[in-house]
């Protein structure tokens, strides 16, 4: 850690090149689940930021999971997945707007409904694994 560099930095930044070493490793079918996990740490921390009042941190994991739920959309692959690629394009869709609501809304509970829909995924993805 650099002198004068406040801890909470340090350890994101940590967390990035930890991230970083791991994805490089990983499989497709492991990077998914990857993301999963970040996703379900941003929704779980932007949900305890809106019941604690901290507006800035919420809109910092929200800005997080908007972007993870927008890249798990785009590599869905429609021609191959068929069916299932556009039921989870749908529940990714919802996810974003239940995220947004939150945020908008200064409520927790649609931040979590978003959590629970992906956690139901993020568990079958890990069955297949």
């Amino acid at each position: 850690m650099y002198m004068g560099q406040h801890p909470a930095r340090a350890l994101r930044q940590y967390a990035v090149v930890d991230t970083g070493s791991r994805a490089e490793g990983a499989n497709p079918h492991q990077l998914v689940k990857m993301l999963f996990d970040e996703l379900l740490l941003s929704l779980d921390a932007a949900a305890l930021s809106l019941r604690g009042g901290d507006r800035a941190q919420c809109l910092e994991r929200q800005t997080r999971a908007l972007a993870i739920l927008h890249a798990l959309e785009t590599s869905l692959d429609f021609e191959r997945g068929g069916e299932i690629a556009i039921n989870l394009a749908v529940i990714y869709r919802e996810a974003r707007k239940r995220v947004l609501e939150a945020t908008a809304q200064h409520r927790a509970e649609p931040m979590e409904q978003a959590r629970q829909f992906i956690a139901d995924i993020a568990e079958a993805w890990n069955r297949i694994g």
